[in-house]
């Protein structure tokens, strides 16, 4: 046997292996239904406190910053707790019960300070959600089954964003807005029990946590690992692509509000709907493309691309079928963030035991990036009105484009060997 068929096997067996259908069952089970959670109530907020409550954009603006900033703040003790804990399976059930709570809090008690109050909540579980997810994953699959692995994640997640969605605007316009949030609460119960299938037993601490398996070598320093150049440039720009994106939906349900009320939720609903469906044949395809030998900046430049364009015709379409068209974008762009990122994350993090840290870097990124697009976007609007609101937002964009573009170098390492691994599982 030659040193690299010896080689090639001890990867099979340590980083691509093949978890219990339960497990397995278990985690496509969790992803469907975490996506109702994940997010809160993200723009649905928007139509609940612009037409029940009867608020302006700048406070609504807040509103949606705190869980941002919220999240912001939590990520990094997060992503630190991820790769020191061996409860991952708890942690990811106790964030989706905390969420449930911040909704019932929101549809319970009025004014500002019980919504603020909701918004921290959803944002420091938002923090543990996607880091613990990703750890799981991880830790059954293996580095070597990871992008497929994520790349089936996100469908699925987006499968149940899509049916949550038609949930959601089906009981916001026929039952009551309220009645969005309660379904959250029913989606976190769910995904408790999916969690309750996943082995703990197949879940490989070490390689969770990104350390290679046949190690006992302590995790890299944090100071290390931030101050490579790939790393920062990496959060920079994902902070730029969310201060450029965020905020976008949620100004297209404020205009929706405005111009067709009565028709807001089932109208963000479709928006939210089409959105995921796309999402859905992207992650798929972003999997495909992996697994062919592309390479991941290329691909996330498409996303990079994407969101210029859609923050002009948000600008100068108003109308809700051109709004739910324009959608299409962010199923596009959305989709290929959602997968790309982790394994970027994944790839810079090799072998230094840092991945759920990175992960709450990267989440840290998404809050800070979103919390400003919609607390600065949000006072923007209502000062200087939507179509500047969208301009704004379509500058930042560019910005985030040339800067990925000219200063982050592609991760792939030239002899990767995703283009002959295993089909996800």
């Amino acid at each position: 046997m030659t040193l690299s068929q010896a080689e090639r096997q001890k990867n099979d067996a340590g980083s691509g292996k093949s978890p219990s259908a339960s497990s397995i069952t278990g985690l496509d089970a969790t992803n469907f239904f975490l996506a109702d959670v994940q997010g809160g109530v993200g723009p649905y907020l928007t139509v609940y406190l612009s037409s029940a409550r009867h608020w302006q954009a700048g406070p609504i603006g807040m509103a949606m910053a705190m869980s941002g900033f919220a999240a912001a703040l939590c990520q990094i003790p997060a992503g630190l707790l991820v790769d020191a804990s061996i409860h991952k399976r708890a942690l990811v059930a106790a964030s989706a019960l905390v969420t449930a709570l911040a909704c019932l809090l929101i549809v319970s008690m009025s004014g500002m300070a019980p919504v603020l109050a909701a918004q921290i909540m959803m944002g420091a579980a938002a923090a543990v959600i996607p880091p613990a997810l990703a750890a799981i994953s991880l830790g059954l699959v293996g580095r070597r089954r990871l992008p497929g692995r994520i790349s089936r994640n996100q469908g699925i997640n987006h499968c149940g964003s899509f049916v949550s969605a038609i949930l959601a605007g089906a009981c916001g316009q026929y039952i009551g807005l309220n009645w969005i949030f309660y379904l959250v609460c029913g989606s976190a119960i769910a995904s408790a029990c999916g969690l309750l299938m996943i082995r703990p037993s197949e879940i490989d601490q070490k390689i969770a946590r990104g350390s290679e398996d046949d190690t006992n070598e302590p995790p890299m320093a944090i100071g290390r690992l931030v101050s490579q150049r790939p790393v920062w440039v990496f959060l920079g720009a994902i902070i730029l692509f969310h201060l450029g994106n965020a905020a976008m939906l949620p100004f297209a349900a404020q205009v929706m509000a405005q111009s067709h009320p009565g028709a807001e939720a089932v109208t963000l609903s479709a928006c939210v709907i089409v959105a995921q469906f796309v999402m859905m044949i992207v992650a798929w395809g972003v999997g495909r493309a992996m697994a062919h030998g592309v390479g991941r900046k290329p691909i996330f430049l498409i996303a990079f691309a994407i969101l210029p364009m859609r923050g002009l015709l948000f600008a100068w379409f108003h109308a809700p079928y051109a709004i739910v068209a324009i959608q299409i974008l962010d199923g596009i762009a959305a989709g290929i963030f959602g997968v790309i990122a982790i394994i970027i994350a994944s790839d810079l993090t090799e072998g230094t035991g840092r991945f759920n840290f990175l992960q709450g870097m990267v989440a840290l990124a998404v809050g800070i990036g979103g919390g400003l697009s919609n607390l600065i976007g949000g006072y923007v609007v209502q000062y200087q009105g939507y179509r500047v609101g969208f301009l704004s937002l379509t500058v930042i964009a560019v910005m985030a484009f040339v800067f990925f573009l000219s200063l982050m170098p592609e991760t792939r390492n030239a002899d990767d060997p995703s283009s002959d691994a295993p089909q996800a599982v």
